[in-house]
C-alpha cells in the first residue's frame, strides 16, 4: 500500500447504480479506518456489456474478470464485488481481505398492484433472470395449486422494475439487499422468506479484495470484516463448489447463525438444488457449532452437499436453458 496519508487509495467498481452505491459504503468505512482519500474508479465488465443471460454466458465471473485484471495490474489497489457474483475458486495473486457485515439475504417480490406471491393470479408472468429463483419460484407455485410463467429479464434495478410499472410482467424478483443499498426498498411487496425461497449463495455479501502482496492493506481493509459473515457465506460457497455448480445452477444455500439468548452458539446451513419447472427438489439442512476456522466453515459446507448429491442433486443441475 502507498504509504503518502495524501494519496488516494483506488477502489475498483463495476459502473452500475448499484455497484457504485455498495462501493461507496465501503469506500466511506475505508476512509474512516485508515485516514486516507479513497477514489472510485469505474470498470466495465463483461457481464455488463453483454445482452445475453446469464445461464448463457455462464454467470460465472462475468462481473468480476475486469476487475481483478485491473487489480493485478496494479490499475486499482482494492475492488469491491457482490459476493454472489465471484467464482468459488481463489485468484491466484488476489485476497478477500473482508467481508462487511452481510446485508438482508433474502429475495424481494416487486408486484403489480402491492401483490404477495401468494396474492398473484394464476399464470403470472414473474420476471428473473436466475435458474435458482425460476426453480424455486415454480415450485413455491406448485405448492400453492397454481402456475406461474417465469420470464428470463436482464438489466439494471430500474430496468426491472419498469417491466412491472410498464405492464409487461406481473412481477419481478430481485435481491432485498441490492434494493436496500439505493435506497428502493419500499418498491417491494413481500420478502421471500429463507423457508420458502433460498437466496444464492452469499446473497448479501460483499467482498473487498486486493492484491495478496499487500500486506499492509490487507491488514487496514481487515478493520471491515465481519466473522459472522465470512463463516456464514464460507460455508455456503463451499457447498456450491462441491455440487461443482456455478452461480448460473439452480442453487440457493443460506447459513444462519441460532442464538441461545444472547449467546450465538449453532450454525444452520441449508442448500436445495431444483428442476427449473419446480417439480423436483433436494432441499437439506445440517446444524452445527459455529466455524472457528476457514477450514471448519469449507467442511460444514462439503458435508452438507454431499448429502444432497447422495439424494440425487447432481441430476438436478443439468438444467442450464431457461
Amino acid at each position: 500500500m502507498n504509504t503518502r496519508p495524501d494519496q488516494p487509495l483506488r477502489l475498483g467498481t463495476r459502473r452500475s447504480k448499484l455497484a457504485m452505491s455498495q462501493s461507496g459504503h465501503v469506500a466511506d468505512a475505508v476512509r474512516a479506518v485508515t485516514g486516507r482519500p479513497v477514489e472510485l474508479v469505474e470498470i466495465t465488465t463483461y457481464g455488463d456489456v453483454s445482452r445475453e443471460h446469464l445461464a448463457q454466458i455462464g454467470g460465472t465471473g462475468v462481473f468480476v474478470t475486469a476487475l481483478r485484471d485491473a487489480l493485478l495490474r496494479g490499475e486499482v489497489d482494492f475492488a469491491v464485488h457482490s459476493l454472489k457474483d465471484l467464482p468459488t475458486a481463489p485468484a491466484e495473486g488476489l485476497v478477500i481481505a473482508a467481508m462487511p457485515q452481510r446485508e438482508d439475504a433474502r429475495d424481494a417480490l416487486v408486484a403489480r398492484d402491492g401483490l404477495t406471491f401468494e396474492q398473484l393470479p394464476d399464470g403470472a408472468r414473474i420476471g428473473t433472470g436466475s435458474p435458482r429463483r425460476t426453480a424455486q419460484l415454480n415450485h413455491l407455485a406448485l405448492s400453492l395449486g397454481k402456475r406461474i410463467e417465469t420470464v428470463p429479464i436482464r438489466g439494471n434495478v430500474d430496468t426491472r422494475i419498469g417491466f412491472v410499472h410498464g405492464g409487461e410482467l406481473d412481477a419481478v424478483v430481485l435481491a432485498a439487499a441490492g434494493l436496500n443499498r439505493i435506497g428502493r426498498s419500499a418498491e417491494a411487496t413481500e420478502l421471500l422468506p429463507v423457508d420458502g425461497i433460498l437466496p444464492a449463495p452469499g446473497q448479501g455479501a460483499l467482498a473487498v479484495e486486493c492484491p495478496a502482496s499487500d500486506a499492509d492493506l490487507i491488514a487496514a481493509l481487515g478493520e471491515l470484516d465481519d466473522p459472522y459473515t465470512r463463516a456464514a457465506v464460507t460455508a455456503e460457497r463451499s457447498l456450491l463448489a462441491r455440487l461443482e455448480a456455478g452461480c448460473s445452477a439452480p442453487v440457493g444455500a443460506f447459513a444462519d447463525l441460532l442464538a441461545d439468548g444472547q449467546t450465538v452458539n449453532e450454525m444452520r446451513l441449508r442448500g436445495v438444488v431444483g428442476t427449473l419447472d419446480g417439480s423436483t427438489l433436494v432441499q437439506l439442512s445440517t446444524t452445527g457449532p459455529v466455524p472457528r476456522s476457514h477450514d471448519e466453515a469449507m467442511a460444514l459446507g462439503r458435508e452438507l452437499a454431499d448429502e444432497m448429491l447422495a439424494k440425487g442433486a447432481a441430476g438436478l443441475m443439468g438444467e442450464r436453458a431457461l
